[in-house]
């Protein structure tokens, strides 16, 4: 089982007066002392045109961090992949292999918000074969043969042969069954315990048909640990407003001015972002998240941590990573 340290995004809070170039040299910090903590792997995210820049430009910031680091896996969780030029992002990515001796992760996302697509000039309802479409060109480009049907050679080629692996992040079944025929590993999104136990029976029938096997598991969970049983306490006002600002992401085109705070949290929806945190004591954490290892049943499971909380105290948000790699992940060691 594998760690990683993650949702990077270098948003602003409407609580944090930091500049974005103070946020984004604190993204490239908080990864050097995630390979020092002993994680396995560091996770950036993207999304575009968001009215507290959430991180647009996954690669050139994957880039920063292989240059900063020595050891750790550096993933995206994920690029939209339909908003790319494929024989482009085969490039950009085969850079960031080779700059970081082949720790690249490309994580790869259908998208979801009409606007940005709108932005991008695409289409929607286009985004299944434009992103199988972009994985099929990747793959080719970083091949031996020529890339087909424009006859080049696409170079330098990356730093491992075939090139980086390619993960998808997906929620909905039939986006979890392709991750299952077309990807290196699949993605999942904060599921419950039962969800996440649909979604590998998924991915493991999926292999079965097509006789596939080796598909990396993984998923991303909010975590915070504490040792004074305060722990949802403490983290419950920041997941609520992650997990708000996401759909605040539909009416945001556009939005300029003071950013806004999350209305109060109901009962209903707290009791829904409870469900899908994984916080409490060291020993709670281990326990929440061997279930999560077992249902996985896989050598290749990697759990990634959202450690990364806009407009948490800097200091608190390091007490409680540092406690999770001094208590937690020794446990699967």
């Amino acid at each position: 089982m594998k760690f990683g340290y993650g949702l990077i995004t270098c948003q602003r809070h409407p609580n944090d007066a930091r500049s974005d170039r103070q946020l984004y040299r604190e993204a490239l910090d908080l990864a050097v002392e995630a390979e020092t903590l002993g994680f396995d792997s560091v996770w950036t995210s993207e999304h575009h045109f968001q009215d507290d820049a959430y991180m647009p430009s996954v690669i050139p910031m994957s880039a920063a961090i292989a240059a900063r680091t020595e050891r750790i896996e550096i993933g995206v969780g994920v690029a939209l992949a339909p908003l790319y030029d494929p024989v482009r992002l085969a490039e950009d990515a085969a850079t960031v292999d080779l700059l970081s001796d082949g720790r690249f992760i490309l994580g790869l996302g259908l998208g979801w918000l009409d606007w940005e697509f709108e932005a991008f000039g695409q289409v929607r309802r286009q985004r299944v074969p434009r992103t199988e479409a972009t994985i099929a060109t990747c793959r080719q480009a970083w091949g031996s043969e020529l890339l087909q049907p424009q006859g080049v050679s696409v170079t330098p080629k990356p730093h491992r042969s075939g090139g980086p692996p390619i993960w998808i992040g997906a929620t909905a079944e039939p986006a979890i069954r392709r991750a299952a025929r077309i990807a290196d590993g699949f993605m999942a999104s904060e599921p419950g315990a039962g969800d996440w136990a649909a979604q590998v029976s998924w991915v493991r029938d999926e292999q079965t048909q097509h006789g596939r096997s080796g598909i990396s598991l993984s998923g991303y969970w909010p975590v915070f640990t504490s040792i004074n049983g305060d722990a949802w306490d403490r983290v419950r006002s920041h997941v609520h407003y992650m997990a708000w600002k996401y759909e605040d992401s539909e009416s945001n085109r556009g939005r300029i001015g003071p950013l806004p705070h999350a209305p109060a949290s109901d009962a209903e929806t707290e009791a829904l972002l409870r469900a899908t945190t994984i916080c409490g004591t060291p020993d709670e954490v281990v326990d929440q998240i061997r279930v999560l290892n077992d249902v996985a049943g896989a050598d290749d499971f990697t759990f990634v941590g959202r450690f990364y909380y806009p407009g948490m105290d800097r200091v608190e948000m390091a007490s409680a990573t540092r406690l999770f790699a001094e208590r937690v992940i020794p446990a699967f060691r």
